[in-house]
């Protein structure tokens, strides 16, 4: 069901039920339609968004609907693009300018409740069943589209539903400038029969672990025995089971998206490269960056990842758990580089990334005092004991030890640039 839909009856709840009304606002093609909004001459025309091909990060972040027609995809190297598109505009990413357009896409979606969960830049979740919408759900979803349309030149697709994951499992099913409208009791028919890869939370790993169960379909997976489901996936196998069939109890919570689970960054190298040395300093110039967001965000780091990407893009990634958890540059540097020594096969490498996981808040993380760090740590406690009292008696934060006063990451842009979602050489490049 889509825009074609008859809107009898087409709000998910009526005063009489208690179900939740959920939307989920997808913008579709978000960066190339933002380009197209700032120069409509570029409407109709097939646009790629990429990278720097000279510093070989030539690689497809989105296409307009007119490139993907012609077989432009992400994350199709630039090169390729060309090559099935000898007519492609390409354009470098505008990271200014897509905040603003995000921060605007989502400062609309609050006038309608302030129940909005951003997920990424161009997308997040609606909650409108305590509101006057609710009982005229699809024609809201109409309005909200239009405007979108209308006053921003951004195009979006919208699932309504009455949980997250059927919201976001509706907008999924027709773009551009969809409208769907997706029941639980529809579930069966409309999402049993889809390719396990198709739902949403299934990524090829876990898809390729369920085929080992030979489940192919989402039915399958709903159908599947719960035990045996979390033997192979854990307490994400139940959780999946639960979706497939439909349920999804995840509230709507505009505080999620400040928080996060890691910190990274990566780079590609120039060129393919073996050197030891440049590879090494690479990982100590990450390791810096790694620290510096960590100490901006106030935390710290319990475990250090590293990511080896070597120049036949084959992947491996390595980590190790900390004594204590730390926003070190030294610290995150000497761990990664020991990684390195441990499990780099000497061959070419054209990717480094580092990435602290397992966050925990400054404030929260207790050091773990052994013999080692026990007199280092035994001489600073007058200082801190002082500190606290100082703090205690004028305000939390007066004094911090060795922490540079940096302002806050705002909260009022209410958009996912927040988590990092924007650094050139994100870790999911």
């Amino acid at each position: 069901m889509s825009n074609g839909e008859n809107r009898e009856g087409a709000a998910l709840s009526t005063g009489k039920k208690r179900g939740r009304v959920i939307f989920h606002v997808d913008m579709n093609s978000f960066y190339a339609s933002v380009e197209m909004a700032h120069d409509p001459s570029l409407v109709g025309k097939p646009l790629a968004i990429a990278g720097n091909a000279k510093e070989r990060k030539g690689i497809v972040v989105t296409s307009s609907y007119e490139a993907r027609a012609r077989g432009v995809k992400p994350p199709m190297p630039l090169w390729e693009a060309k090559q099935i598109c000898p007519d492609l505009l390409v354009k470098p990413p505008n990271f200014d300018r897509y905040r603003k357009s995000s921060k605007a896409m989502f400062q609309m979606l609050r006038e309608y409740t302030d129940l909005v969960e951003p997920v990424s830049i161009d997308e997040g979740y609606m909650d409108l069943t305590h509101t006057p919408y609710k009982e005229k759900a699809y024609e809201v979803a109409l309005n909200i589209q239009k405007r979108l349309q209308k006053e921003l030149s951004l195009p979006s697709s919208i699932g309504i539903a009455p949980n997250k994951f059927l919201a976001k499992m509706a907008s999924n099913m027709k773009k551009p400038l969809g409208v769907t409208i997706l029941r639980k009791r529809q579930v069966p028919e409309i999402l049993w029969p889809l390719d396990i890869g198709e739902m949403h939370g299934v990524g090829n790993k876990t898809a390729q672990k369920l085929a080992t169960l030979y489940i192919t379909k989402i039915g399958d997976l709903a159908r599947a025995d719960e035990h045996v489901l979390k033997q192979l996936l854990g307490i994400n196998g139940p959780r999946l089971k639960n979706r497939a069939n439909g349920i999804d109890t995840a509230e709507v919570d505009p505080e999620r998206i400040y928080e996060f689970k890691s910190v990274g960054n990566s780079a590609t190298l120039p060129y393919d490269t073996a050197d030891e040395t440049e590879l090494n300093q690479l990982i100590e110039k990450l390791s810096l960056s790694v620290s510096e967001r960590l100490k901006r965000k106030e935390v710290l780091a319990t475990k250090i990842a590293l990511l080896i990407r070597y120049a036949d893009w084959t992947n491996m990634t390595r980590s190790k758990t900390l004594q204590n958890p730390t926003d070190a540059t030294n610290i995150i540097a000497q761990t990664a580089k020991t990684l390195f020594q441990k499990h780099w096969q000497e061959k070419e490498v054209r990717l480094l990334g580092v990435t602290g996981t397992e966050l925990v808040k400054q404030k929260d993380a207790v050091k773990q005092l052994d013999l080692f760090s026990f007199q280092e740590d035994a001489k600073e406690e007058p200082i801190v004991k002082l500190m606290n009292q100082i703090n205690e008696k004028y305000g939390t934060n007066l004094l911090k030890k060795g922490v540079k006063i940096i302002k806050k990451e705002s909260k009022t842009s209410g958009t996912s640039f927040n988590k990092d979602f924007f650094q050139v050489d994100r870790k999911d490049e």
